[in-house]
């Protein structure tokens, strides 16, 4: 975990949500009382966030303990208790709703994740994620990925080179590209790898004529396209496929030889998981 990126969301989304008090529960319930909640799963999948919501629980207050019972990446049921935090009630319902929003949408991710992940089982490929993520949340949603079994693409616009069709039809198209990316790299003395989408055979077949990258992407290919583009490449580079690929095609994708395919729905498009933190109340 990058504590000092999970660090500054947390204080961003406390000052968002707490401003200057939970004026409910400084109300309705007296200072000093103590108490124990439990956090509740109401549906199935695979729970994710709790390394995350200790971390928050103790950036609210060091006094708070938790007990954790499910770690990461474990497969839940309805009724299963994944963590007891105990300690002061006031900060228990401060953090309560970031906890909450953090660990349905983290545990939404890995459980779609770690369903395309076993659906792909059995064959050499794997799943990446997209920066189709939510703003101020990619960290976390990326995260969630990893915890489902996939594997992150670039983090954002600065950790690789991604020329896609937009960068293709600005540049002057493939080779110039490409020349233009290589030029930068080398007056910049950048360490970035390169990446190439192409969008049909004729672009496919320059990108291996131009070459000097490390990664093509091939967009919205047919399968028939695309078990002959994996040919055509012959491992000389990683391939990766993306548009239109689903947890009902994927498979079919994969078949095709690909060494990736990326999926914006992971983060995009999840329904988050259904938890809930409940007072335990006393003996």
């Amino acid at each position: 975990m990058d504590k000092e990126l999970v660090r500054h969301f947390i204080d961003i989304a406390l000052k968002e949500d707490v401003g200057d008090g939970d004026h409910t529960s400084l109300a309705t319930i007296p200072e000093g009382t103590t108490g124990k909640a439990k956090l509740l799963v109401k549906d199935y999948g695979i729970i994710a966030g709790v390394e995350l919501a200790e971390y928050i629980f103790h950036r609210v207050d060091k006094g708070l303990k938790l007990t954790v019972f499910i770690t990461d990446g474990t497969e839940v049921k309805p009724k299963d208790i994944v963590f007891e935090v105990e300690g002061s009630v006031h900060s228990i319902l401060v953090a309560e709703r970031l906890v909450l929003n953090c660990m349905q949408r983290m545990s939404a991710i890995a459980t779609k994740t770690d369903q395309v992940v076993d659906l792909l089982k059995g064959t050499n490929t794997q799943v990446l994620d997209t920066r189709k993520t939510t703003p101020g949340m990619r960290y976390l949603e990326k995260w969630a990925v990893r915890i489902g079994g996939g594997v992150n693409h670039r983090f954002g616009l600065y950790d690789m080179i991604l020329i896609k069709d937009n960068h293709v039809d600005y540049s002057g198209g493939i080779s110039r590209a490409i020349e233009n990316t290589r030029q930068y790299v080398a007056n910049q003395n950048k360490k970035l790898a390169i990446e190439i989408e192409v969008r049909n055979m004729d672009e496919l077949e320059e990108v291996l004529q131009t070459g000097g990258v490390d990664r093509i992407l091939l967009d919205n290919f047919n399968f028939n396209d695309l078990r002959q583009a994996v040919n055509m490449i012959g491992g000389r580079y990683i391939t990766e496929a993306s548009g239109g690929i689903t947890v009902d095609n994927v498979r079919e994708y994969a078949n095709c030889g690909v060494d990736y395919v990326s999926i914006g729905a992971l983060t995009h498009s999840v329904t988050c998981l259904d938890l809930s933190l409940k007072a335990v109340k006393a003996a």
